[in-house]
């Protein structure tokens, strides 16, 4: 049985465009996946842990524990053993309240990396591989999300990119989101269930390989 993390936000966590609600877990990409991987015949379970508004490594100075970093390690010793960690963040790195680019995420998501392979696990249990996902560009932010996203458009340009730099970089996977689907046009931001069905469609055989490559050694 494989057991796979996916490290996230509220793109993942499921939050409906311009509402406080969440889609049910199979209509959230993750939950998509795994079910996509059932049928192909992979013995898998799918580990949410996605947090509405958590940054890569940067505090929220209006929500505590929005920074990724913190308590990363103790996560993956909770969970393992774990075959594989997907991290799909990076968009709040672009609220209005940071002056953030590219390049900060991709060094962002580089600490993370690097902290889920210093995590203290149980001895025998193996380091699980990372596979880092690029987030869908954000649109122009509308709604709720048009204060707080506002130039996120402009700053998040590239990022794509950056991650494919960094994954090459320390040895992970790689997979572009914005190569499936876009953000919501309801807010900009977020996703809608076709979205989720798209994104977790498209990433399941591309996990199946990852395990497939990984448990060959």
């Amino acid at each position: 049985m494989h057991q796979v993390l996916v490290y996230a936000d509220s793109l993942t966590w499921g939050i409906i465009p311009n509402t406080r609600r969440r889609l049910a877990f199979d209509e959230r990409w993750p939950g998509v996946m795994e079910r996509e991987l059932r049928r192909s015949g992979q013995q898998i379970r799918v580990i949410e842990d996605a947090l509405n508004g958590r940054r890569t490594v940067w505090d929220d100075p209006f929500k505590p524990g929005r920074n990724g970093l913190v308590g990363l390690e103790q996560r993956i010793e909770i969970n393992s053993p774990l075959s594989l960690v997907l991290l799909m963040l990076g968009t709040n790195d672009f609220q209005s309240i940071h002056d953030h680019r590219a390049w900060h995420a991709a060094q962002g998501i580089a600490s993370l990396v690097h902290a889920i392979r210093r995590a203290p696990i149980e001895p025998g249990m193996p380091i699980p591989g990372v596979a880092i996902i690029a987030p869908p560009p954000i649109g122009a932010a509308k709604g709720a999300m048009a204060e707080k996203f506002a130039g996120g458009d402009v700053k998040c340009v590239g990022l794509a990119d950056a991650y494919a730099m960094v994954a090459t970089e320390l040895g992970c996977r790689f997979f572009d989101a914005g190569s499936v689907t876009t953000s919501s046009t309801v807010d900009g931001v977020h996703l809608d269930a076709a979205q989720h069905a798209a994104l977790g469609t498209a990433l399941a055989p591309a996990v199946s390989t990852w395990l497939t490559a990984s448990a060959a050694g």
